[in-house]
């Protein structure tokens, strides 16, 4: 496998729809997924709900990344993310975050730029570029 490629496998484990997935280059972090009562028990995490963390994640360490290759200090750094459904079909509409910054040298401008950036370079927000309106805060708490 080349580093272009990603290789999961996802295996039913119960008489519902309950499934673990693993991922191939790292099968000691399986990931259970579920959907609520009737059709599954609820015991695990619904396919939306992992496309918004991945999200999350995602822009996280962009966002994280660029700022300490600009030489900035993050004492704390924290994401609140929240999904909008749409019904029919069942999707991702909307996302909502919050970054949550701590640091002694961040400013407002360092953040707005590397959003624009994050924007452009996170993978998954790539990946839901025009598919999914997503809304962006940032708050900065200045330490010293």
């Amino acid at each position: 496998m080349n580093n272009n490629q990603m290789e999961v496998d996802v295996k039913l484990t119960n008489q519902k729809v309950q499934f673990t997935g693993r991922l191939k280059s790292n099968p000691d972090y399986p990931i259970v997924f579920d959907y609520l009562p009737p059709l599954g028990d609820g015991e695990g995490y619904k396919g939306l709900e992992l496309l918004l963390m991945s999200f999350a994640g995602c822009v996280s360490t962009t966002i994280v990344y660029l700022l300490r290759k600009m030489g900035k200090n993050i004492s704390g750094f924290k994401i609140n993310a929240k999904g909008i459904n749409t019904t029919q079909p069942l999707s991702l509409q909307k996302i909502f975050i919050e970054v949550i910054l701590e640091s002694t040298d961040i400013r407002d401008s360092d953040i707005q730029n590397v959003i624009k950036q994050a924007e452009e370079l996170s993978p998954v927000w790539v990946a839901l570029k025009n598919n999914v309106d997503v809304s962006m805060e940032y708050r900065v708490i200045a330490l010293q």
